[in-house]
């Protein structure tokens, strides 16, 4: 019987885009299902005890670029590690993903999610800007009324709902993946993911 993961992301963490394309391997190859769960970490944040970069130590703020250059190298996945849009608000796109996820599904949802990862983390682009979203639909063939879509209360109902069940599930960082219950913070967790998939 196939395992189902909860990923929960922020489509602006650079975190999320070095560990995405992995989860999606790691689902195929276990023949797993996995709930694409964008979330609002503004929300999540506050009540986690969590900051926005701005406002952490500067000694944490340089070590997280030093964790960002190893794992780009040690990944061969190109990264710049200070993007001319960064940060940016996560909400227009994580919707983006929602309203994928409804018109298309879960697959074509993780495709937008990896394009739109890419967008911030290798090819400069703002990720908060309509055009730039309907660029990401039209060059990967989905639908452009996904955009349109991405903007009702309909999705933005399911964007609350997925923040409200990363808070009581007690996640404080993207990408954190739980499986049956169990939570697993960050993409350098995989490992144990897919050994949890694989159980």
């Amino acid at each position: 019987m196939s395992k189902t993961v909860d990923y929960y992301l922020a489509p602006q963490s650079p975190w999320t885009y070095l560990g995405h394309q992995r989860l999606v391997q790691i689902a195929k190859a276990t023949g797993s299902k996995v709930r694409v769960m964008p979330m609002d970490l503004g929300q999540v944040f506050p009540i986690s005890g969590g900051l926005p970069l701005g406002k952490r130590a500067p000694q944490r703020q340089a070590y997280r670029l030093v964790e960002m250059a190893r794992f780009s190298k040690a990944l061969s996945l190109p990264m710049n590690l200070h993007p001319k849009f960064f940060p940016v608000a996560g909400d227009p796109a994580a919707k983006l993903i929602i309203a994928v996820d409804m018109h298309h599904g879960t697959d074509a949802a993780l495709a937008i999610t990896g394009a739109v990862l890419a967008a911030v983390w290798h090819e400069e682009r703002d990720i908060a800007d309509a055009a730039t979203l309907a660029a990401l639909l039209s060059e990967h063939k989905l639908d452009a009324a996904c955009l349109a879509l991405s903007n009702t209360p309909e999705v933005q109902a399911r964007y609350d709902s997925y923040t409200q069940s990363a808070i009581d599930a007690q996640v404080f960082g993207a990408p954190t993946y739980v499986i049956d219950g169990e939570m697993f913070w960050g993409q350098d967790r995989l490992d144990f993911v897919a050994n949890a998939l694989k159980s």
